[in-house]
């Protein structure tokens, strides 16, 4: 494609002006902020006695307003690419010993015996699993060493390395979370060095204040009412399931811990054992009895649904990063053959054998109902929903079938006209 030329002089004078500008930058930033990142400070090598006494709450950084980054129209798939701005990411390879090739059959949505099981997919650029611990049950103090792009999901993800071992994982980044920050999980319990940093008190508050810190894992009793998490757990000891995706997060709605005799009981948040054997039924702990209702959480998830977990499920304080990724375009057809997503073809555009809604002249489809290629009704009349077994941990179901502000709004102005 031709590109517009530049005369000489035109661009030593330009270059004077503005030095620290290029003439060939192709892509340009909306509404950036410019202020330099604020400086790292490397961690101390003399540890102090207790760490927990010197340890600050990491500032939340400020939200930046809506950043997407377009190119100059030089080729016609860079005219409608849109990108989220995220220069905080790594430029290089991942960490190999955490990761392992994507190869097989199942990468074009085939089985074992090389028929096609999902549509819309193959190809592709070559990828590298990514292995991320969702349990992370390993205590202690975890040092951020970078921020991560995944090819196998939409969140971004951290390399983080124990500070007692210097082991490495992969974790799920939070949003805002930088390299040099410092996570930990409580799963296991509360470690005695916080307990002697907080003077022995046990109080939920003082202990929230010092454990629901951004990118930190605790089990749901333990985070305060209100609070926003992702990476989710279903089962005591199990892993994240929940609200792992970018953008995503589930808000901790609590629980009325009640017994006839002792009124609201207030559960002591310490102990390593605590939390062993199976969650159903009744248990004994700490003279108090803990009925059925008592071992969960009401946890309100993204799509309105509140669904109660075990109080001794996992959860990241936080939301889950790479929030814009919703409104990236990726410009052309080509980014998503990349991406392993192959073309959607119409029915009415295929041949009689190869859909209900093809062959024909034109762009009749018979006069049937819409039906999908297996010959299932698309547009009601095929009810998937269960009347019975019905889920018994979700307290309220997500809002269904909501009509849109438009036609709420007809419907008033049409209302007001018949009352006038």
């Amino acid at each position: 494609m031709l590109q517009p030329r530049i005369c000489l002089r035109q661009a030593q004078h330009l270059r004077t002006l503005f030095p620290y500008t290029s003439l060939r930058n192709y892509a340009e930033a909306q509404s950036i902020d410019h202020t330099p990142p604020p400086p790292i400070t490397a961690t101390s090598t003399v540890q102090d006695v207790n760490p927990y006494a010197s340890s600050v709450r990491p500032e939340d950084t400020p939200e930046a307003p809506f950043q997407l980054r377009s190119y100059k129209p030089r080729t016609p798939g860079t005219r409608h690419l849109r990108r989220p701005v995220n220069d905080h990411l790594h430029k290089g390879r991942a960490y190999l010993p955490l990761t392992f090739p994507r190869k097989g059959q199942h990468i074009g949505g085939r089985n074992n015996s090389g028929q096609i099981r999902v549509r819309h997919r193959g190809n592709g650029a070559k990828r590298r699993i990514r292995i991320i611990d969702f349990h992370r049950n390993a205590p202690g103090k975890h040092t951020v060493e970078r921020i991560e792009y995944d090819p196998g999901r939409t969140a971004h993800i951290a390399l983080v390395h124990n500070n007692a071992t210097m082991e490495k994982s992969y974790i799920v980044a939070t949003q805002g979370m930088r390299a040099g920050e410092q996570v930990e999980s409580f799963r296991q319990g509360i470690p005695q060095l916080l307990l002697d940093a907080l003077g022995g008190s046990t109080d939920a508050g003082m202990v929230a204040a010092k454990t629901a810190w951004r990118g930190n894992c605790l089990p749901l009793h333990m985070i305060p009412t209100g609070t926003l998490v992702h990476n989710v757990g279903l089962k005591r000891g199990g892993k994240a399931q929940l609200c792992r995706s970018a953008g995503t997060f589930a808000m901790v709605l609590g629980t009325q811990q009640k017994d006839e005799k002792e009124g609201v009981v207030g559960g002591k948040m310490i102990g390593e054992g605590e939390g062993e054997g199976e969650g159903e039924g009744e248990r004994q702990e700490e003279g108090v009895k803990r009925g059925k209702k008592d071992l969960y959480v009401e946890v309100r998830l993204k799509s309105g649904e509140v669904r109660r977990i075990h109080r001794e499920a996992c959860a990241t304080i936080g939301t889950a990063s790479n929030t814009n990724y919703n409104r990236r375009q990726l410009g052309k057809a080509g980014r998503s053959r990349w991406l392993g997503i192959r073309p959607t073809v119409r029915g009415v555009a295929m041949n009689a054998s190869d859909h209900p809604h093809g062959g024909g002249r034109g762009k009749s489809k018979g006069n049937v109902q819409p039906v999908s290629i297996w010959g299932q009704l698309t547009k009601g009349g095929y009810k998937t929903r269960k009347k019975r077994n019905i889920n018994r941990f979700v307290v309220t179901e997500r809002p269904r079938n909501q009509k849109s502000d438009t036609k709420m709004k007809k419907k008033e102005r049409k209302e007001r006209k018949k009352k006038n």
